[in-house]
């Protein structure tokens, strides 16, 4: 069974054939960055308006590729939640108007399940259950993946998304959008103990939920110290020291999470799963207590088409469909999906 899946929440668009859910036939990703690396993060509406001129192209050099014809397809399916409200609906239009015009079935996708999914294209043996750490610029959540369609959120960020804190304090650093790829580099060569950062809700044994603005107000006081001073900032010290404070954050409560839910096989997945110390972190941490381990391929951590497929099919089997009235819409929980 071989699905079209289109990908447009944010500020890259992207197109893809998969088949099965597992068996990536192509795809292509028009990335943003360079434009909206002037203005510091993603402006949505630069972003609506590339995604309008990328769109088109991008599909037919998917189909034309791939030697195939839409008649050769099953169904179409489109991120049409959580993003950018604008973004999205550029997705959801073009592929509203595949769908009439070929006939084909339209698929919704919520964005965070098809992050989840993207660990099914280079992992052939994982299947639910498992529990996943879902990490991104939007979001960070732990995730009970029950079945293929069924999920339950036992953990998630309170306030800032890991991504989003990478992002802001990298920019702080100096480094152009996105700033988090920038620190995680930076970060191999610097002090992760230079200095001191809190340990977010320390306090609260009964959670697994993450926070993340106390140490983002943290580091900005560092930050600004040696500013006011007319000091040069330790950039590679400052960004090792925070680097390692989100990551013991994030594996800290994944791990209890797991250990507490009583599951054997973990994930990670999102962007920030393509994060060097994360990735290497959860590694260690499941040899030490014992459990399996799976990470997505670096070219799905970020945001593409191919994720979208392989949760479209999963979706597509288990009878959801979306009539022409489908609309892009910027929250919807993961479990209300």
């Amino acid at each position: 069974m071989k699905i079209f899946a289109i990908e447009s929440s944010c500020d890259d668009t992207a197109v893809a054939i998969v088949e099965d859910g597992r068996k990536l036939i192509n795809h292509k990703v028009s990335s943003q960055i360079n434009d909206h690396k002037v203005y510091g993060g993603v402006v949505p509406e630069v972003a609506s308006r590339k995604h309008i001129e990328n769109i088109a192209p991008l599909v037919s050099a998917v189909i034309n590729e791939s030697n195939l014809k839409f008649t050769d397809l099953d169904a179409i399916a489109v991120t049409y939640a959580p993003g950018l409200v604008g973004s999205l609906l550029v997705g959801v239009n073009f592929a509203k108007g595949l769908a009439l015009g070929t006939g084909l079935p339209l698929v919704p996708v919520h964005h965070i399940k098809a992050h989840i999914a993207s660990l099914y294209l280079t992992n052939s043996d994982l299947k639910p259950p498992f529990l996943c750490l879902v990490v991104s610029g939007g979001h960070s959540h732990i995730v009970e993946v029950l079945d293929y369609t069924k999920f339950k959120v036992i953990g998630r960020t309170r306030d800032d998304a890991a991504g989003e804190a990478f992002d802001k304090i990298g920019r702080r650093l100096g480094f152009d959008y996105p700033g988090g790829v920038a620190m995680d580099k930076f970060a191999e060569k610097g002090n992760p103990d230079s200095f001191k950062l809190p340990v977010p809700l320390k306090d609260e044994e009964d959670t697994y939920d993450f926070s993340f603005s106390g140490l983002k107000t943290a580091m900005m006081n560092i930050i600004n110290g040696f500013n006011q001073k007319n000091e040069s900032l330790p950039v590679y010290d400052l960004s090792a020291t925070f680097r390692k404070s989100v990551v013991n954050c994030l594996v800290s409560n994944f791990i209890r999470a797991a250990r507490d839910k009583n599951h054997k096989i973990l994930a990670v997945a999102g962007g920030v799963s393509a994060n060097s110390l994360l990735r290497r972190r959860l590694k260690e941490e499941a040899d030490l207590n014992g459990f399996k381990f799976y990470m997505p391929e670096l070219r799905f951590c970020s945001d593409n088409a191919a994720m979208v497929g392989a949760q479209g099919y999963y979706e597509f089997l288990s009878g959801k469909r979306a009539a022409m009235n489908l609309n892009a819409r910027a929250n919807v929980d993961l479990e209300e999906d």
